[in-house]
């Protein structure tokens, strides 16, 4: 980890109230939208993408990088700060507000064509945005959270991103298994339909395996997708019995965008990166060196220090103002926000990423996560293996064995990274395992409930009392 921790003497969060700049994005489109009708200057409907693909980038590139942690000692005091989830929460009264002030000036506006457009893109920036805030909240236990991470996830047409994001993408992240962890030599138009319907499909198998263990119809109101996927559905009806069907085709469109976003930042986060197959046949866990990161200040106040995303994959249940810089993970060339537009043009993206994704991999990219339509061009290209890093085995007890058989008697193990704590008399039933259920009855791969990053392997039996 870094060696630039702070220190805990007097130590304060000097960027406390300008983590107030995530809630304020909705608040700017709303701005942009009231200046357009005050004005009827059309440049105000192309707030959104102005802020996004300009400003934020501009001010990226002048304010620069921040790589000091908040001091270990300090995370339960900033975890227990209610102020750092009111911001979170601040986002999604405005996040509805500009999408429907925005759906009603379509209906009763002659916009232009270009205007309209505009209108768009920075509706659908928004919602697009929005899903880090359903992100955020998506990871927390508490079960307000949690259904408000369905509900912001409503204007974007995206709820099933709850379900696979959480149980998918976290467990099977940087391996071919993960529809949002993109491949050296494949391009963003390449990875958005294949992340979009992948995504589904993991999502609802996801719900299907967890309410068949318990024994209801994966058609129910159980259904986690349906329960995020009906908010929607509600919403985009009511408004388009308000203002009729001319509604209807700019939600789905900017909605469309606003998923385009997350799915063009998941094609970033996780490029060419692999994790290896262990000798027992199970991944390597997730480290560090799986994420690539940025700690660009402005991106990061943006966007609740997603780019601090390795310490969020080994910690998910963190929350942002206490996430942390590795020393070991490897780093973007800028922001996320700097970034967007190299990865929509594919020969820029590999011109400016791939010697990053040799470089990790020491010029040995058998290593790295290949798109497989182009795998021997890249190995003829680039493979050129160097000596190997000396670096330590982080994890060499993985190595011993593919599965734990408990000989201790425990009936209760806990999950060695965010703690959760299975007890055989107390079951887990929203996973579809009652009360009386034994550790050995339970799958060698199923996922901590919490974290989703701990399989049952990793579980560590507990001393009963």
């Amino acid at each position: 980890m870094s060696t630039t921790t702070a220190s805990l003497e007097h130590w304060t969060d000097r960027k406390r109230y300008l983590w107030l700049l995530s809630p304020m994005i909705p608040f700017l489109g709303i701005l942009g939208i009231g200046a357009y009708m005050w004005t009827d200057i059309g440049i105000f409907t192309w707030t959104g993408p102005i802020i996004i693909y300009g400003i934020i980038p501009l001010l990226d590139w002048l304010v620069g990088t921040d790589r000091t942690n908040p001091p270990e000692s300090a995370v339960r005091q900033l975890e227990d700060d209610r102020y750092y989830r009111l911001i979170v929460l601040a986002y999604i009264p405005s996040q509805f507000a500009v999408t429907i002030w925005g759906a009603w000036l379509v209906v009763n506006y002659d916009l232009a064509a270009w205007e309209l457009i505009g209108l768009i893109f920075s509706v659908g920036a928004i919602n697009g945005i929005a899903i880090n805030t359903a992100h955020e909240l998506g990871h927390k236990k508490e079960n307000l959270e949690r259904w408000l991470a369905k509900l912001t996830l409503a204007p974007v047409a995206y709820g099933h991103f709850f379900v696979e994001h959480n149980k998918g993408h976290h467990k099977n992240v940087a391996t071919p298994d993960d529809p949002a962890s993109s491949k050296m030599g494949e391009s963003f138009w390449a990875f958005l339909p294949r992340t979009m319907i992948g995504s589904v499909k993991s999502a609802w198998g996801i719900e299907a395996d967890r309410l068949t263990r318990k024994g209801s119809a994966v058609i129910s109101t159980e259904n986690e997708n349906l329960q995020a996927w009906g908010m929607t559905v509600i919403f985009f009806a009511a408004l388009t019995l308000w203002l009729g069907w001319a509604a209807l085709p700019f939600l789905l469109l900017q909605a469309f965008y606003g998923a385009s976003l997350l799915e063009v930042i998941n094609y970033i986060e996780h490029y060419g990166l692999l994790r290896q197959k262990l000798p027992n046949g199970r991944w390597e866990r997730c480290t560090p060196e799986h994420s690539w990161n940025s700690n660009h200040i402005i991106t990061n106040l943006f966007l609740y220090q997603l780019q601090r995303h390795s310490d969020h994959h080994a910690n998910p249940t963190r929350r942002f103002q206490a996430l942390r810089h590795f020393d070991d993970s490897p780093q973007l060339p800028s922001g996320y926000a700097s970034m967007l537009i190299p990865a929509y043009i594919p020969w820029l993206w590999f011109r400016q990423m791939d010697p990053l994704v040799v470089k990790h991999y020491k010029g040995d990219i058998s290593k790295g996560n290949l798109y497989p339509p182009k795998r021997e061009a890249l190995l003829a290209k680039w493979q050129n293996p160097q000596l190997d890093d000396g670096k330590p085995d982080l994890f060499p007890e993985e190595k011993r064995s593919a599965t734990r058989t408990d000989a201790t008697g425990a009936t209760r193990f806990r999950c060695t990274d965010c703690g959760y704590i299975y007890d055989e008399a107390e079951g887990c039933e929203r996973e579809g395992f009652p009360p009386g259920t034994r550790w050995t009855q339970i799958p060698d791969n199923w996922p901590c409930p919490d974290c989703a990053v701990r399989e049952k392997v990793d579980f560590v039996p507990l001393k009963d009392n």
